[in-house]
């Protein structure tokens, strides 16, 4: 291969697979959400204006930034026979230097693209004034640069279009396809986290607790309240993934989120996320308006929890309780049940455990990994010790008030053989330790909830305690 012949690479089109303008605006609203309202004004004075404020506000972690592996290849191969590699990129020029010095296999240099300023012309007749006709190899998307391909020596298309490809294939000096990954139903499917819709049978507690199961104009307000809740929290928790991606893909799970690994666009993202939100206020009016109002909460308390309070400790693991308990809230609006002080106490206490199981959870693979600190947390591995007493003691709490409430007189009125609740307690007690037991041993991988509904024990648990509920009851 001629080692006269450099190799243009296409940055953003071919080599990343993410949109890392895109993304960078997501950090800069995290960082400092009132910007805004200021980012519209910057983009009037031009595409460049913006690029600038985003690029000077934020740095990226080119780390960690998803690269398509076939491109980073080639590239590779290309330095090893002693060739010019050149990235052709409309990136700032402090991200375009800091890109180029990440890639540790290579040193390339990079083209701005479009060309600058009083450089007449496409990128394509810049290219050919560089190199001259046929005196470059060429890696770059599909539709959008099939007339650099034409100029170039060889070309290699990134794309998944079947007409392109058809076109490509047509040039002679087409070399091949790298196939474009897209994102399909299964990608979607794990960004909205349908799994995690599991915890919102919380809705369903107190018509339960209330005895109204038996009802079916309830149970139908609690299903289509079941559905809101789920597209409201399905909805954050891809604003969530967006406002987290850089250290996401610093998480040795969550860098697989299809977000993270560069799966979904931003633009792809927000678009779902949006259209999740409208169904959730439209299902949420149609169940009632304090329903709506309580959703709402449910929606702000979240995006708050996302930008600025997740990093803040102790406050993050109450407000993640809040945000369990409020569920519990939310199907007693949504069916007219008041709940009673026992639920909230007994659901306060019981969600805060399980929220510090998460943060322990995660403290634990911080520490498998020899660092102090866990990305975008407040807590370090010192703390460790701290949160198992907190999250222990706050189940034990959660334990007592359900006994206070069992030896509380006005429960007979529910429950008329209060005898058969008492072996509940016991069962609690079995069932926090046990997964306070699997997160010490970094056995917890999942949402403690979700853990318990996959969890064969925990469901045996959770039968053992409904028959007792249902004993009690006749």
């Amino acid at each position: 291969m001629n080692a006269d012949i450099p190799l243009c690479v296409s940055c953003e089109h071919a080599l990343l697979k993410t949109n890392v303008f895109h993304e960078a605006l997501c950090l800069l609203v995290k960082s400092s959400p009132l910007r805004i309202f200021t980012l519209p004004i910057s983009l009037l004075r031009g595409r460049a204006a913006l690029l600038q404020q985003v690029s000077d506000g934020i740095r990226i972690n080119w780390r960690t930034v998803p690269l398509r592996e076939q491109v980073t290849e080639r590239m590779q191969a290309a330095h090893a026979a002693n060739r010019q590699v050149f990235l052709l990129t409309s990136l700032p020029v402090k991200w375009a230097r800091e890109l180029c010095a990440e890639l540790v296999f290579s040193k390339p240099g990079f083209i701005s693209d479009p060309p600058p300023e009083g450089a007449a012309g496409t990128t394509e007749s810049h290219l050919t004034r560089l190199f001259g006709e046929r005196g470059f190899d060429y890696i770059g998307d599909g539709r959008r640069d099939l007339r650099i391909c034409q100029s170039a020596r060889r070309a290699l298309i990134v794309t998944s279009d079947r007409m392109v490809i058809a076109q490509a294939n047509r040039n002679p000096a087409a070399e091949g396809v790298i196939p474009r990954e897209r994102a399909g139903l299964g990608s979607f499917l794990r960004m909205i986290r349908v799994h995690q819709w599991l915890k919102n049978l919380l809705i369903l507690v107190p018509l339960l607790a209330a005895h109204r199961l038996t009802s079916l104009s309830s149970i139908a307000l609690a299903a289509v309240g079941f559905m809101a809740f789920s597209c409201c929290a399905s909805s954050v928790y891809v604003l969530n993934d967006l406002l987290d991606v850089e250290s996401d893909r610093q998480h040795d799970r969550k860098q697989n989120r299809p977000i993270a690994a560069g799966q979904v666009s931003v633009a792809q993202a927000l678009l779902v996320s949006l259209l999740l939100l409208v169904i959730a206020a439209a299902l949420a009016l149609r169940v009632s308006v304090p329903f709506a109002l309580t959703v709402g909460i449910y929606f702000l308390m979240t995006s708050v929890y996302s930008l600025r309070l997740k990093q803040q400790v102790i406050v993050d693991v109450m407000l993640l309780a809040g945000l369990y308990t409020i569920r519990v809230l939310a199907g007693a609006v949504a069916t007219a049940v008041i709940p009673s002080f026992w639920l909230l106490a007994f659901s306060m206490f019981l969600f805060l455990s399980l929220a510090v199981v998460k943060r322990y959870s995660e403290m634990l693979v911080t520490l498998s990994q020899d660092k102090r600190y866990a990305s975008g947390r407040g807590y370090s591995v010192a703390d460790l010790p701290v949160l198992l007493s907190l999250g222990v003691s706050a189940g034990i709490a959660a334990i007592v008030v359900l006994a206070l409430y069992i030896n509380d007189p006005s429960t007979n009125k529910l429950y008329p053989s209060t005898l058969w609740l008492w072996p509940v307690p016991p069962l609690m007690l079995y069932w926090i330790s046990r997964v306070w037991m699997k997160a010490h041993r970094g056995e917890m991988h999942d949402d403690p909830v979700v853990f318990a509904m996959r969890d064969w024990q925990s469901l045996v648990t959770a039968v053992l305690g409904g028959l007792c509920f249902a004993a009690a009851a006749t």
